[in-house]
């Protein structure tokens, strides 16, 4: 349908249209398999609803109104029967160029799947889980973390393969990782690691060129904290690196801190604070991987980064 009609409000669409795609997929990365029904919600930046409607398709291109104001800051909605709603907002548009959303539906009963996540992969993908045991009871131990922790071995696998997008002066986050804390902090939502202390100076330096922002009084929500960064490249699903610069060990005539690596649902601090941190803390609840998963996955298509892909998917 195009939308030619006036609206009965100051922000009366212009003649010209502006072109949005709307893909969805699933939490394999995959788009929908064909015949799923999808419901396609869009409003405009006036808060209009322009659609609502149920497709058998997973990719329709939507002519819209361009406004040539704030009413070109839409929001989009997708939805099938028995998934987890997604959406995106703003998706800013104009007629000057199609604009391409990727949106990610996974199940209300979502399990992870590490079928392509086997020990002999993630030791050589991320050698500083292997580091300070045999082979065998590396195996061992993280054969058990798939079978009674899976949340936890999923933010890890999160947590890690977004670092590994992160570009510092010198190398990645991930690079300066020595040893992993096997531990009770091992948990769904963050995890404990020695790391060469140079790390704690490539984030300064990041943050000097904006790419992190400091997090003020990060003792607060991280016991034992000295110093705390927060990504600032996507709306939703940051990468947080907080130091215990007290907590050290020497590794491999390497001298280390810890460093506990967490992903936020959000970007703004407030919004951190009152939608994620204050009802993870009173209601002891913790940040879902598989949320992290989806708002990542969006989040680095929408910014037109390489595709956020953990070595395990959603089904």
């Amino acid at each position: 349908m195009i939308y030619r009609e006036r609206y009965m409000t100051s922000a009366v669409p212009d003649t010209d249209l502006s072109r949005l795609q709307v893909n969805v997929y699933d939490g394999t990365r995959n788009l929908l398999k064909a015949g799923t029904s999808v419901l396609y919600t869009i409003i405009d930046g006036n808060q209009k609803q322009l659609k609502r409607q149920s497709y058998l398709k997973s990719s329709l291109l939507f002519n819209l109104p361009f406004y040539d104001n704030f009413g070109d800051n839409y929001t989009v909605i997708v939805f099938t029967k028995g998934s987890q709603q997604a959406g995106f907002a703003p998706v800013t548009l104009s007629p000057e160029r199609p604009t391409t959303l990727d949106l990610m539906l996974i199940p209300d009963d979502a399990e992870c799947n590490f079928a392509d996540a086997p020990w002999e992969l993630i030791k050589t993908k991320f050698p500083f889980l292997a580091n300070d045991v045999t082979d065998t009871a590396g195996r061992q131990r993280y054969e058990t973390l798939i079978e009674d922790k899976p949340k936890s071995l999923a933010a890890l696998l999160n947590i890690t393969t977004a670092m590994k997008q992160i570009f510092l002066a010198q190398g990645t986050p991930l690079d300066y990782l020595k040893e992993v804390k096997w531990d009770d902090s091992l948990a769904q939502d963050r995890f404990f690691c020695y790391c060469d202390i140079k790390l704690l100076d490539q984030v300064r330096s990041a943050a000097a060129l904006g790419l992190f922002a400091p997090e003020l009084g990060s003792s607060v929500f991280h016991p034992g904290a000295t110093a705390s960064w927060k990504q600032v490249q996507f709306g939703e699903a940051n990468v947080q690196l907080t130091f215990h610069e007290d907590d050290k060990q020497t590794i491999d005539g390497t001298k280390c801190i810890v460093v506990e690596p967490d992903i936020d649902y959000h970007k703004d601090p407030l919004a951190h604070t009152i939608l994620e941190v204050i009802p993870n803390t009173l209601g002891k609840g913790l940040t879902d991987p598989e949320v992290v998963y989806v708002l990542r996955w969006m989040a680095g298509r929408r910014a037109g980064i390489p595709e956020f892909a953990p070595p395990y998917t959603i089904r």
